[in-house]
């Protein structure tokens, strides 16, 4: 059981499954995270890349954390033609799992004994995109945290809204 999953204060309701425990599920956005939950991440992602790595088209494992008090992982699949990482087809599970979940952490986890890695610059732009609140697990001057995106991609790119499109019958 986790006693507490955030540092910041929220407001909780149910608990839900994690990871071999439970989390309360958080009502406002997480502003930090705490380091149960990243050490849940990087479990999780580390278990997966075991369970499923192959060395070749499988290195990379990625796990999100959500406002659903959910984890969801997700593996690279590498192809020449630019294949997609981890961190993107584990947002596509998060996505194509639920209406409306709010991804609020992710870590990749590589093989070959790299550990935690950052996310790389598509990567980067597409969670900017997607969910820019999230933070992102990785390894920092003072070992492993969570740092919010906008540190990774402090000048990313806005893409303009999108135009509602009426069609009619």
């Amino acid at each position: 059981m986790f006693n507490s999953c955030v540092a910041a204060t929220l407001v909780y309701s149910e608990s839900r499954n994690l990871f071999r425990g439970t989390c309360p599920k958080p009502q406002t956005f997480m502003l930090t995270i705490d380091q149960t939950i990243i050490d849940h991440l990087i479990q999780s992602a580390s278990e997966m890349l075991a369970r499923s790595g192959d060395g070749d088209n499988h290195t990379v494992a990625a796990s999100i954390y959500a406002d659903d008090g959910k984890l969801y992982n997700g593996m690279n699949l590498y192809h020449f033609t630019g294949g997609p990482c981890a961190e993107i087809v584990a947002l596509a599970r998060l996505v194509s799992e639920g209406d409306g979940i709010k991804p609020l952490a992710i870590v990749a986890v590589a093989d070959r004994e790299r550990g935690v890695i950052a996310p790389c610059g598509r990567c980067r732009e597409v969670l900017a995109d997607y969910c820019p609140e999230i933070q992102v697990v990785l390894r920092t001057g003072t070992g492993i945290s969570a740092v919010p995106l906008d540190e990774l991609l402090p000048y990313r790119y806005v893409r303009a809204p999108r135009p509602e499109i009426t069609r009619t019958v």
